[in-house]
């Protein structure tokens, strides 16, 4: 069992390490359901929810607040509460990012764990376990998946690119013209994932993401070379008074300062 520790004290490592711990187990309980038709209802935007997202959220929130009271709570699962604004830390959870995949029966979902510090994620794991892939980072410990370090591709002639067609449409002639667009990924963080792991050069998120989404993913990606932006190419900020962001791009280098250019003007 955790012991509690009221006072935040903890190194970035020392953090990631407890969190990587609840990921699996909260893995684990996924499983349970994955492939077993769970119950699912519908949320406002019709956003489905499922049995095992209820269930892991709960085990989530209870094991990492019991170890660490001090932190914030936000997840996408649990009513958000203000008072976690006061906090040092935040916990930000989806417990299953890719609900559809999941409920299909597909194995491109995981669980996303983030703990953010002064806007940034300074710790941040996706356990994936249908696919056997868990990706982890802390800040200044670079980047990994399953235990193996982890780097953003150098961009060649090819690029594989992700996301909305109608941001990748926006990006100039000659350089869409070497663009391989990469099949729909269902989870965000995972999709980033794959840009840390240099699976694909780089990927659009389209308006309307969460901190929930993006804040472990963030964390990853930045330790494996590369960053999330804005159309002023300005990172995202975490944990704050409103979790829903604007429209951004992930990936590194020349590429990423272009696809930041596409989503000022769609912004503009």
């Amino acid at each position: 069992m955790p012991v509690s520790d009221p006072v935040q004290t903890h190194a970035p490592e020392e953090d990631l390490a407890f969190i990587e711990d609840a990921a699996r187990e909260a893995g684990r309980v996924a499983m349970r359901y994955f492939r077993r038709d769970p119950e699912v209802w519908w949320k406002e935007g019709a956003s489905p929810v499922s049995q095992a997202d209820l269930e892991v959220d709960q085990f989530l929130r209870e094991h990492l607040l019991q170890a660490r009271p001090s932190y914030g709570w936000l997840s996408e699962e649990t009513a958000d509460n203000k008072e976690r604004l006061l906090a040092p830390r935040t916990f930000v959870v989806d417990p299953i990012d890719g609900t559809r995949a999941f409920i299909d029966g597909r194995e491109v979902w995981c669980v996303s764990v983030a703990v953010v510090e002064n806007g940034r994620a300074i710790a941040g794991v996706l356990d994936c376990p249908a696919s056997d892939e868990f990706f982890s980072a802390a800040r200044g410990g670079g980047a990994h998946r399953n235990g193996e370090p982890i780097r953003v591709k150098n961009a060649g002639r090819d690029l594989a690119l992700a996301g909305p067609k109608n941001m990748m449409n926006r990006l100039p002639p000659a350089l869409y013209a070497r663009v391989s667009p990469h099949p729909y990924v269902p989870s965000l963080a995972y999709r980033i994932g794959l840009v840390a792991s240099g699976m694909l050069d780089a990927t659009f998120i389209k308006p309307a993401s969460h901190d929930w989404d993006l804040a472990a993913a963030d964390v990853i990606l930045s330790e494996a070379g590369g960053s999330i932006v804005d159309g002023k190419h300005r990172r995202p900020q975490y944990a704050g008074p409103n979790p829903q962001l604007g429209a951004l791009a992930a990936g590194s280098g020349d590429l990423l300062r272009i696809m930041s250019g596409v989503v000022g003007k769609l912004q503009g």
